[in-house]
């Protein structure tokens, strides 16, 4: 059986910021992410965390190196062809859940679709009322952001994040505005909604707990990547 086509492959990329000297905030970084695979990345605040989720997420583009997402090569794509590919391909998820207020917790997670037009979000609404019911708020679909508490918000956020049925999420630090309980509520959900939909995950995070049950943790080092630290 021939093996899966990786979610995410990066081999030898580099990235630079412009300067006297450049800033090199990424180094020789080779990545490949599975279908369905959960993966942290962890690493002191400016290790390069950030600028490893921006490439990914097509939000920035390697100084060098090779990026191939879902098996499309970015390194010739024009804006607009990487602009359809990170809509058609990824979801994100944000540590502030940047919910539109004057629509409800349905449109909010149909927002995405509803940028691709009316028959795209027409097509999706009992897909995403039902994953809205799975995940606790069935009773609050026609209630706005403001009615809801920090996790539920954040739970709102993950759903929308798989409105367009992408390949992979991309969560940047996403319980980091959360406290303990909520933060496990939310941690375990995208562990339920991974198994469940098959999507793969990748995630940001400082927090060494969460990152341990995932199924791969990447440690950045000042732009590289590291061994993880013995037990």
């Amino acid at each position: 059986m021939t093996a899966p086509l990786p979610v995410v492959e990066m081999r030898r990329v580099f990235k630079d910021y412009p300067g006297t000297p450049p800033t090199r905030a990424l180094a020789d970084i080779s990545l490949r992410i599975d279908p369905g695979e959960f993966v942290a990345v962890i690493g002191a605040s400016g290790s390069g965390k950030t600028t490893l989720l921006n490439l990914i997420g097509l939000l920035d583009t390697c100084t060098s190196g090779s990026l191939v997402l879902a098996g499309r090569d970015l390194s010739a794509m024009e804006e607009r062809e990487r602009a359809g590919c990170r809509r058609d391909t990824l979801g994100f998820i944000f540590q502030f859940h940047h919910l539109l207020p004057e629509f409800t917790v349905l449109e909010n997670a149909l927002m995405p679709c509803r940028i691709r037009g009316e028959a795209a979000e027409e097509a999706a609404r009992e897909r995403m009322r039902a994953l809205l019911e799975q995940v606790g708020l069935a009773n609050r679909l026609g209630y706005r952001p403001g009615q809801l508490s920090g996790g539920q918000q954040q739970r709102v956020a993950i759903v929308r994040a798989l409105a367009n049925d992408p390949a992979l999420v991309l969560a940047d630090e996403p319980t980091g505005n959360l406290d303990s309980k909520n933060g496990r509520a939310v941690f375990d959900l995208m562990r339920q909604l991974n198994r469940t939909t098959g999507k793969a995950f990748l995630m940001v995070t400082h927090d060494e707990h969460f990152a341990a049950e995932a199924d791969r943790v990447i440690h950045l080092v000042d732009g590289q990547l590291a061994a993880a630290p013995a037990a």
